[in-house]
Order: C-alpha cells, then sequence, then structure tokens
C-alpha cells in the first residue's frame, strides 16, 4: 500500500469560528424566539475555514438546528453565500441526502440561517473504505438527480464551471508566463505539461449538461449513525460535469493510500468523462491549492494555507504517480 498522508490540522478542527456569547444579543433573542426559548446546547462547527458563527441549537423542545450567521458589515461576502446557499437547498430535489432550510432573517445587523441538523460527524482521515463507499453512492444519489438541471435551480441563474476555471480554478499558465509566483515545487515537475493539462478543463467542464456541488470534499460531508453519508455547503453548486466534484472528493481518498484510481472509475459520475478528465482536473487543483498555499496570510481560518498546500501536494502527487513523474 502506498504511504498514508495526512492532513496538518484534522478536518474537524480547522474552523476559528465566534461563540455564542459572542453574538448580538437581539441575534441571539431572534434565534432563540424560533427555537421556542434559550438553546439548551450549543455545539459550535469545528469543520470548515470561514469565520462566520455555525453550531448546532437544540430547544427546549429537543428540537435541533444547524444555524450559520454573519454580519452584514465586515462578513457581507458570507452573508451572501448563506443566502445564495439557502436558495439552492430549498430547490434541490426531495430525498436527497442534503440538509434543508428551515428559517432565515436578518437582525440586529447579522444574517441568520437555520438548516435542519444533521446527527452526523466529519469523516476522519485516513479514510475508512466503508465510509468512503458510503460518501460515494451519496454522491452517485446526487449526480444522478442533477444530471438534468431541475428548472427552479437554473432560475437561479447559476455559474458555468468552464467559467470559473478560466477565471479562479487555472494558473498554471499564470505561473509559467510569470505572471504569478511559481509555488515550491519538486525539482521534477514538469510546468509545460500541467500547463497543458489544466487548459483543457474549461472546453470539457462546458460540454456537460448537468449541474456540479463544486466544493466537494471531506470536511463538507458528514456521517449519521446509519453510516449514511450527507453532503453539505452548497453555495458553489454551478454547471459543469460530476466527474469534477468525484476528483475533488477523491483527493483525500488517494492521500489515505486507497485505490483512488479504480474508484474514479467505477464511480457512474464518470461514465460520461473524457479519457484524461482526472489528470486535467488533478492537474487544476494542484495548481489551484498551491499557488492559494503560498498566497500570503488569509482573514479566513488560519489554518487555510496549510490545507491548500497539502491539497496541492496530494492532487500533485496522484498525478505524478498516473504519470510517472519522478
Amino acid at each position: 500500500m502506498r504511504r498514508i498522508s495526512l492532513p496538518p490540522v484534522p478536518y474537524d478542527a480547522t474552523a476559528v469560528r465566534p461563540d455564542w456569547a459572542a453574538l448580538p444579543a437581539g441575534l441571539r433573542d431572534a434565534v432563540a424566539a424560533r427555537l421556542g426559548g434559550t438553546p439548551t446546547a450549543v455545539r459550535v462547527a469545528g469543520a470548515g475555514f470561514t469565520r462566520g458563527f455555525a453550531a448546532v441549537l437544540t430547544g427546549p423542545d429537543g428540537d435541533r438546528v444547524f444555524v450559520k450567521a454573519a454580519a452584514l458589515a465586515g462578513q457581507r461576502h458570507l452573508v451572501d453565500w448563506y443566502a445564495h446557499e439557502a436558495a439552492i437547498l430549498a430547490r434541490l430535489p426531495a430525498g436527497l441526502p442534503v440538509p434543508r432550510p428551515r428559517w432565515a432573517f436578518t437582525e440586529a445587523g447579522w444574517y441568520a440561517l437555520a438548516l435542519t441538523a444533521v446527527d452526523g460527524r466529519t469523516p476522519r482521515l485516513p479514510w475508512d473504505p466503508a465510509e468512503l463507499d458510503a460518501a460515494l453512492a451519496a454522491y452517485a444519489e446526487v449526480a444522478a438527480a442533477l444530471a438534468a438541471p431541475p428548472a427552479d435551480l437554473v432560475t437561479l441563474g447559476l455559474p458555468r464551471l468552464a467559467d470559473l476555471a478560466r477565471d479562479d480554478i487555472l494558473w498554471w499558465g499564470e505561473v509559467a508566463a510569470g505572471r504569478e509566483p511559481a509555488p515550491d515545487l519538486p525539482a521534477w515537475t514538469p510546468l509545460p505539461e500541467l500547463v497543458a493539462l489544466e487548459s483543457r478543463l474549461p472546453g470539457y467542464a462546458a460540454a456537460g449538461a448537468g449541474l456540479a456541488h463544486g466544493d466537494l470534499r471531506v470536511d463538507n460531508l458528514l456521517l449519521d449513525p446509519a453510516g449514511r453519508a450527507w453532503i453539505c455547503d452548497w453555495t458553489w453548486l454551478c454547471h459543469g460535469p460530476a466527474w469534477f466534484d468525484l476528483v475533488s472528493l477523491l483527493i483525500t481518498g488517494y492521500a489515505s493510500g486507497l485505490d483512488a484510481d479504480a474508484a474514479f472509475a467505477a464511480h457512474p459520475a464518470s461514465a460520461d468523462a473524457p479519457a484524461d478528465a482526472l489528470d486535467v482536473t488533478l492537474a487544476a487543483l494542484a495548481g489551484y491549492f498551491l499557488t492559494g498555499a503560498a498566497a500570503g496570510p488569509s482573514n479566513a481560518s488560519p489554518h487555510i494555507r496549510a490545507h491548500q498546500r497539502w491539497s496541492g501536494e496530494q492532487a500533485l502527487g496522484w498525478l505524478a504517480d498516473r504519470q510517472g513523474w519522478t
């Protein structure tokens, strides 16, 4: 078995968030009114990289909701993300393993969104093969349901992965042209081949008719006590192929020493993937993560640069194994 690589910080402990007591009194009162009283328990989410409030709240009657909240001043991007996610979740087809919105409001200069709480935990790394199988099965459900985009979702004007790739994901070409500083790379790294591979992603991404989650990774999943996986954090839903999500999820499968190539090939979401789609996506994601990691301090979680570096290294390592680069 290949050597296992673990992230520098467990993915259930990357977040730096305000606690319940740090929220404005008016916001806490408004949330409590919807819960039927002051929460009897507050479990702040440890996963994620934003600094917004996120916690499972238990009401006096035992009802549990997952609440995200952000300040209108200073965290406007989070407010927009949460509102967009609420619109998406309300329109996803019924029966999928995704949380559903309960209510949302603005109070005391903050926006709050409540979702039905999932009784679950972030999967641990290295992946237990059965748990990775559960995550892949959940994504098979989602990919099948979104292969023909529901009309309600299309009306939201979702972005296209092809455009996102050109605008934000493809960086090796910028590095090669000297417009972006080169990240610290192994001496064997063939930059021209990385540029050539990643350049195919926009064309491939434009060919599919379905929707992609756009941010499918281990810390956007929850495993419930029955072993079912739930897919969370739907801010980046976009028009694009499901196999893109599959690659982003399986990077941690590769890092766990599992046969990620076989898992990709066997999954229904890869059925219509071009022959080199896996390599093309790995090249693009490696550049995206590694250049992001070298971008300097972030106002998000202090762990985000380490996450990006590790993720980029795993994507590049997986690609190198497949290409025979040493």
